[in-house]
């Protein structure tokens, strides 16, 4: 039993490698500590923060995506850093694309299959509840969730302050 234990935590061990080195080689930039244990896939317009631990994050689209240090993702995240141009020669949209920016600051949380379309900042220590989809911008240390995703919450801003100054990152 241990030893099928050991062999299952090898394999792990090996996916979580080659998924954080296909996101490496595919990101514009990228900090130390990066971990991906899921698949994952980024595009070259994205700049990657220090300690960024993904799950299963897609991210698609011709705009501009930065994610911060210290963030992490639930599995079957996806980020869209475009839209459809629907007033163009065409219904329901023609065949040109706009870019849209995503940001993501420093210390941001996204639960299991969030959605997050371009055009949107999430604040620093923000978390983002499972399942939402984020169309507007999030404020800093908010709690938010829903269709559209809305703030319900804020975390506690000095117990927050106080583990950052004292570097305590998971």
């Amino acid at each position: 039993m241990r030893f099928i234990e050991a062999l299952i935590r090898m394999g792990r061990r090996m996916r979580a490698a080659y998924f954080t080195a296909r996101v490496r080689r595919r990101a514009a930039a990228c900090g130390p500590s990066l971990r991906v244990n899921g698949r994952s896939q980024v595009t070259g317009r994205t700049t990657l923060g220090t300690n960024v631990n993904f799950n299963g994050l897609e991210i698609v689209g011709a705009g501009r995506v930065k994610i911060g240090d210290n963030f992490h993702s639930g599995p079957g995240c996806l980020l869209i850093a475009q839209n459809h141009n629907f007033e163009g020669s065409a219904i329901p949209y023609d065949s040109t694309v706009i870019p849209l920016d995503i940001t993501i600051e420093d210390n941001v949380w996204l639960g299991s299959r969030v959605i997050v379309l371009g055009g949107v900042t999430i604040g620093e220590g923000a978390i983002i509840q499972a399942g939402s989809i984020v169309v507007n911008d999030i404020a800093r240390c908010a709690i938010a969730g829903g269709h559209p995703a809305q703030a319900f919450k804020s975390r506690d801003v000095e117990h927050y302050e106080r583990l950052k100054r004292e570097g305590k990152f998971h």
